[in-house]
């Protein structure tokens, strides 16, 4: 696996890339991270405001594009603030301290008796705006400090996200929306599960067809022109099958390991010989969708041999990468634009879709062409997060502590993304007349992983074991979801760590606190148990909790789970305590935590691939109705900023499933827990 790109600016030589000051007054900010809805825009907006000295009002985030941002990998695994931001940060603090150096030099003046006001440099005597010798900027400074926490005044305030006006006005903001002078549209054509070979193409009149060897389209002058062909050639070409998707996927898993990685192992035999009573559990979870309400979209335009690409991807460079290799051109030849789409919470079709838009293209004679998967492609042919299965076993003594632990796991790789591996890993790729082999899913290695991402944990055991079997061929393709292996290892951790406090009496926030010693952790815990012991029994409601510090070295996150059981299981309230260091927009990690919150909800309550899934009819989500109240409590801290948007998932399921517990006295170890399944578990 190829290694991410530097976060920092070890690509970006002269600050210009990152900050330009504009003659209008304003500022355009570069970065290489990415709006994907999660409401980065507006923090790396108030970041730049603060280490610049400039209102935010005057500040522009420029789109991403590999024609003018920083390559700094993929906006992905809650790292946009972590990483993107603080190179941001430096970056600004950078310029500003380079343009009152050069104010000092050209007045004559103590560099330290100069302050800055909304971009102008004030001192005695002394004024004059960043824009009047911002020209030119120089070289990056050798040292230049970052603002200290005491003197923010704008990270940490609840600044109102800059991208959701145009939305709720309804005004374009999509690349869906984005209309181009001569614009042909497209659909590709390809059945609803995978296949080998395009047999049979018939001739269809009217139809305009782009065919390279397996792949195959059609061009239209509108929309609708372009469906109904697509359509038409469906219902009348031929495939050979490819193989088919197992029913029951943690079993063929088990039966198809490829490698048995350790992990961590930790071996104690003293503590173990102390153990009194065993327990064993497995858990498991299935293939789950991404589900976005918008299907995947791309613009894609040849200009003689040069390609234009505006896509929704995440990672703007390795797409870039993958489309090179695929096409046999020069990486230089290829600028592919950031414009925002549906909400992907990982990787979902948008790669895919903009290497369709670009083949199509090849067929409009310079025009560009605008392709938008249909529902049933988005189903059939986005990557899955992974399914998993696990056995955990513990081992306690005479004290009611856990002294041995042992957790195994089964799943195929968890990141699929372009540009991280020498092989290309686009849908397309793979039915061209001149096909490429496609890299198989792989893992990023730990502490932040993949399929073993949140698997060793946190709590202090004396003798631990945890073994990751990796799958390397798989009958259906999968690749990064929100959180990735985090949500089925917390899981499986945080269920069996109710089991094992069921099993010796103890309360289930008792028994963790008296197995870790992180403050953090505790501290979370501890606050989410306000909300836990405040609940008050009835009949078949319960209530459950779990915890997590997001990849190990994340942001801190326990969720008290509040549930009703009757002919079906609700959730009813979600309480989830979060400590990200330092928010640097408070109402922004809020709406993370409560957008992550209902996600896992739907995912623990009823999301699961089945074979020949085409729509919402063989896939249900959480409805509006189905909801449950959230409430984030967020810790105050001065700790580094952390991700927000993926700490909730894993912890949601645990506490939810503990909660079933609670109400009920059975345990339902599968996901999701669905009707069916809890009736059978009675």
């Amino acid at each position: 696996m190829l290694a991410e790109k530097p976060a920092a600016l070890t690509d970006a030589r002269r600050l210009s890339q990152r900050v330009h000051f504009e003659r209008d007054g304003t500022v355009s900010i570069a970065s290489g991270k990415v709006e994907l809805g999660q409401g980065i825009a507006t923090a790396l907006l108030q970041i730049a405001a603060e280490e610049l000295d400039v209102e935010i009002s005057r500040i522009r985030l420029l789109p991403a594009s590999t024609a003018t941002s920083p390559d700094e990998g993929v906006t992905s695994g809650s790292l946009s603030i972590q990483d993107g931001g603080k190179a941001l940060r430096e970056a600004c603090a950078k310029v500003r301290r380079l343009l009152l150096e050069k104010a000092a030099r050209r007045f004559d003046v103590p560099l330290q008796e100069l302050r800055v006001e909304d971009g102008t440099i004030r001192g005695r005597d002394i004024k004059v705006s960043y824009w009047e010798f911002a020209e030119d900027e120089g070289e990056i400074p050798g040292d230049a400090p970052v603002k200290p926490q005491a003197a923010y005044t704008v990270v940490g305030a609840s600044v109102p996200r800059v991208d959701l006006p145009r939305k709720f006005a309804g005004e374009a903001s999509y690349v869906h929306d984005m209309v181009i002078p001569g614009m042909l549209h497209a659909r590709v054509v390809r059945p609803s599960k995978a296949f080998k070979h395009l047999l049979t193409v018939p001739d269809v009149p009217g139809v305009k067809v782009v065919r390279d060897g397996s792949f195959l389209g059609v061009l239209g002058e509108r929309e609708e022109e372009a469906i109904a062909a697509a359509a038409k050639l469906r219902a009348k070409c031929t495939w050979e099958e490819g193989p088919p998707v197992p029913d029951d996927m943690p079993t063929w898993l088990k039966a198809h390991v490829t490698e048995r990685i350790i992990s961590k192992a930790n071996a104690d035999a003293a503590a173990k010989a102390r153990g009194v009573k065993r327990l064993q559990a497995s858990y498991t979870k299935p293939a789950i969708a991404h589900a976005s309400i918008g299907p995947s979209c791309a613009i894609a335009r040849w200009k003689g041999d040069k390609l234009e690409v505006w896509s929704h991807t995440q990672g703007i460079f390795g797409l870039r990468q993958d489309l090179a290799k695929i096409l046999s051109m020069r990486e230089e030849d290829i600028v592919v634009t950031h414009v925002e789409g549906a909400g992907c919470y990982g990787h979902n079709g948008a790669d895919d879709v903009a290497l369709d838009a670009a083949l199509l293209a090849r067929g409009a004679n310079g025009r560009p062409v605008r392709l938008q998967w249909m529902r049933e492609d988005e189903f059939a042919w986005e990557p899955y997060g992974a399914a998993m299965a696990f056995e955990l076993e513990g081992a306690v003594d005479e004290s009611g502590r856990i002294v041995s632990w042992r957790h195994e796991f089964w799943s195929n790789g968890h990141t699929h993304r372009p540009g991280r591996a020498k092989l290309p890993t686009l849908t397309a790729a793979a039915h061209l007349a001149k096909p490429f082999e496609i890299a198989p899913a792989v893992n990023p290695a730990l502490p932040a992983g993949g399929a073993d991402r949140n698997c060793i944990p946190i709590y202090d055991f004396a003798d631990l074991l945890v073994v990751n079997n990796y799958v390397r061929e798989m009958p259906l393709r999968s690749s990064s979801l929100r959180s990735l292996g985090a949500f089925g290892n917390v899981f499986a951790i945080e269920s069996f760590m109710d089991e094992c406090a069921a099993a010796v009496g103890a309360d289930p926030v008792e028994f963790r606190l008296k197995h870790l010693t992180d403050a953090r952790g505790r501290a979370v815990i501890e606050k989410a148990a306000e909300a836990f012991r405040a609940f008050r029994k009835t009949e078949n409601r319960g209530r459950g909790i779990a915890f997590a510090k997001y990849k190990n070295l994340g942001a801190y996150c326990a969720v008290v789970a509040e549930v009703e059981a009757t002919h079906e299981l609700r959730v009813t309230r979600l309480v989830a305590a979060v400590d990200v260091g330092l928010p640097v927009n408070p109402d922004g990690v809020a709406n993370q935590i409560e957008g992550g919150c209902i996600q896992a909800a739907s995912w623990t309550l009823k999301e699961a691939y089945r074979p020949g899934v085409v729509g919402w009819e063989d896939y249900p989500i959480l409805k509006f109705s189905e909801v449950p109240r959230v409430e984030v409590l967020l810790l105050k801290s001065s700790e580094k900023s952390v991700g927000a948007g993926e700490c909730t998932m894993g912890p949601v399921a645990a506490a939810v499933a503990n909660a079933l517990y609670d109400a009920l006295g059975v345990r339902v170890r599968d996901l999701p827990l669905t009707p069916d399944r809890i009736a059978a578990a009675i």
